[in-house]
């Protein structure tokens, strides 16, 4: 288990804060897996500067795709005209 710090930028990290959002959508620039903790320090982008606030995550699931992997599913051309979503699954009425 290693400790991995990443910016924020402060909507997305208010939406962690009050439990809004439950996933983190990230370029797949460096090694996490499984069990690691993610250290998220928000970030002012207006002003270059981190805020002093802080996030600690236990890594759930880590999925990893390339464009490659995604045209099974869709077009490029479908991609470009939509986009791509992340979505939170939470159980419903405490059900799971």
């Amino acid at each position: 288990m290693k400790r991995v710090e990443k910016r924020l930028w402060p909507e997305g990290f208010q939406k962690l804060v009050d439990g809004i959002k439950t996933y983190e959508l990230r370029l797949g620039d460096f090694e996490i897996t499984e069990g690691d903790i993610l250290v998220l320090r928000e970030w002012d982008p207006e002003t270059g500067t981190y805020s002093g606030r802080e996030l600690e995550r236990r890594v759930g699931h880590v999925g990893r795709w390339h464009d490659e992997d995604l045209q099974m599913y869709w077009t490029q051309d479908q991609i470009r005209a939509h986009g791509l979503q992340a979505i939170s699954l939470l159980p419903v009425n405490g059900a799971d």
